[in-house]
């Protein structure tokens, strides 16, 4: 997620310690705001918008100029809940009066946020916000190093899976970028990786983690497509880790036959370059006593996963079970450093995420009302049918649709803006809707890796900046660049698969249904 709309209220750094993720990220990588000209060039295209609105001869053309309103609103850097609220409110005004605005004013902020399911939202926050004050998430990084730095690749393999969970915990794929950058970069490059290897690494290993549970992109998308809250999350579980899987087969395999790359075949330090230190050596024995530090996120993995899993808990519930789990461990972890204090904080930056997130998902709604309300939604899946795409072309289509979006906007923006609008097709090009919950964040977190201006580049291309992290290495946006053209075709396919085989997506939870016999219900 972007600066200005990425709704996670905190992100995990090196130490442990939180902070907000708009301050996560470095200048260099936040949107600057647009010069005079294109202001000028932006308000001229926001006038003409709403000319064409307020004289389009039918309701549907009203529709497109509201939406081309959004977008332009949207590359203006404004706020993803007012580019969606806005424009949807002055269309439907335009389109039906005075007392059909008035209704959806009355009506969307509840219908949009009343949906008990979504009680889980919150919890998953604040057990994240939790998780990240007590220390756990840079715990978790130093555990997935220790454990598998053996292997050929090893180290990369660990920062792969503990990038995986750290997204997963702190909801944010570009927090989790920059706090595991500037630990696991240092650290893969004092033990001899190719630079390119490094960076490349980092940016891939928080793909996964918007998918794996407790996912808050998959329950919003639970509350924007009205699917149960529980299939959709544990939906993204088995395509989330087994793309963890197929990057870490992939760091393993470069390891077997270029070893060079991950720093085997020759010294642990780099001799060419003096200010590389030399890594320390990892004992079994250290392996072992290191799995004592996360013992905490082991119980709360028992309690979400095992009380799902059972039936004791629906997943609303095991979200505040997993909650209650997070304020006591980090009543634990730092006591005698004002625990109540960190609970507090992490209750506040909660209720701002959770607040942040459900003002979008109130102009999502407004964007639905707008969608029906002008007769565009039937116009355009009727349009999509008369193209004769077949269920793997109209998905292709939405691959080029959503890399080129990627490079504009985050995951929940681009979610929140097609979702709605594609929602009315899935039927008819026979496409699960909780399959595609799962296929949209993956195109969300696939879109914002991609050359030449997915985000997450230029946020490695900034911290490795810092000669505390390169040490002593020039790391070139080129280099990163030609580090993702080794990494992306794994994550491309994997894509494929997910179209291939659509029934991995829906095996959990069908498994969980028969065991639990009512997470449908959560």
């Amino acid at each position: 997620m972007n600066a200005n709309t990425d709704t996670s209220a905190s992100g995990p750094t090196p130490d442990g310690s939180t902070q907000n993720s708009s301050q996560l990220l470095p200048s260099g990588s936040r949107r600057k705001p647009p010069g005079t000209l294109a202001l000028t060039i932006a308000f001229g295209l926001v006038a003409v918008c709403l000319i064409g609105l307020f004289t389009s001869p039918t309701a549907a053309i009203g529709g497109a100029w509201c939406i081309a309103m959004m977008l332009v609103l949207l590359f203006l850097s404004v706020p993803v809940a007012i580019a969606l609220s806005v424009p949807s409110i002055i269309g439907v005004y335009a389109v039906s009066g005075i007392p059909a605005t008035m209704n959806i004013l009355s009506t969307a902020p509840f219908s949009a946020v009343s949906d008990w399911t979504l009680s889980v939202l919150p919890m998953f926050i604040f057990m994240g916000v939790l998780l990240t004050q007590s220390g756990l998430s840079g715990k978790i990084y130093r555990v997935a190093d220790d454990w598998f730095s053996w292997l050929p690749g090893g180290i990369g393999i660990g920062t792969t899976f503990a990038g995986a969970g750290l997204s997963a915990v702190t909801g944010s794929t570009i927090g989790m970028t920059y706090a595991l950058g500037r630990a696991g970069i240092p650290e893969m490059l004092k033990a001899g990786y190719d630079k390119r290897m490094a960076v490349g690494t980092i940016m891939v290993s928080g793909m996964t983690g918007n998918l794996i549970p407790p996912s808050i992109l998959m329950v919003i998308y639970a509350g924007i497509a009205s699917v149960p809250v529980g299939p959709a999350l544990m939906a993204g579980a088995l395509p989330g880790i087994g793309l963890a899987l197929c990057f870490a087969a992939f760091i393993f395999a470069i390891g077997v036959i270029a070893p060079r790359l991950v720093g085997r075949g020759q010294a642990a330090t780099d001799t060419t370059n003096p200010t590389t230190p030399e890594r320390p050596t990892t004992t079994w024995r250290d392996r072992f006593t290191s799995l004592a530090s996360v013992w905490g996120f082991a119980i709360i993995l028992v309690v979400l996963f095992g009380g799902m899993f059972s039936g004791i808990f629906t997943p609303t519930e095991a979200g505040a079970a997993a909650a209650l789990c997070s304020v006591l461990l980090c009543l634990w972890e730092k006591r005698g450093d004002h625990p109540w204090r960190k609970i507090a904080d992490s209750a506040m930056a909660t209720v701002s995420a959770t607040s942040a997130i459900f003002f979008i998902m109130i102009g999502a709604t407004m964007l639905t009302s707008l969608l029906a309300i002008t007769g565009l939604a039937p116009i355009l899946t009727g349009f999509i049918t008369d193209l004769g795409l077949s269920r793997v072309g109209f998905l292709l289509v939405l691959v080029v649709l959503y890399v080129i979006m990627g490079m504009f906007f985050d995951t929940m923006s681009m979610m929140l803006l097609t979702i709605p609008i594609l929602l009315p097709t899935l039927e008819t090009m026979g496409v699960s809707p909780l399959w595609f919950g799962v296929f949209v964040v993956l195109l969300g977190e696939f879109g914002m890796i991609t050359p030449p201006v997915g985000i997450i580049p230029y946020i490695i291309h900034s911290i490795v900046k810092d000669r505390a992290v390169n040490l002593g290495h020039i790391i070139t946006l080129r280099d990163i660049f030609i580090s993702l053209l080794w990494f992306l075709p794994v994550a491309v396919v994997f894509l494929v698969l997910l179209v291939a085989v659509p029934g991995m997506t829906e095996w959990l939870p069908d498994l969980i249904e028969r065991t639990s016999g009512g997470m449908a219900s959560s």
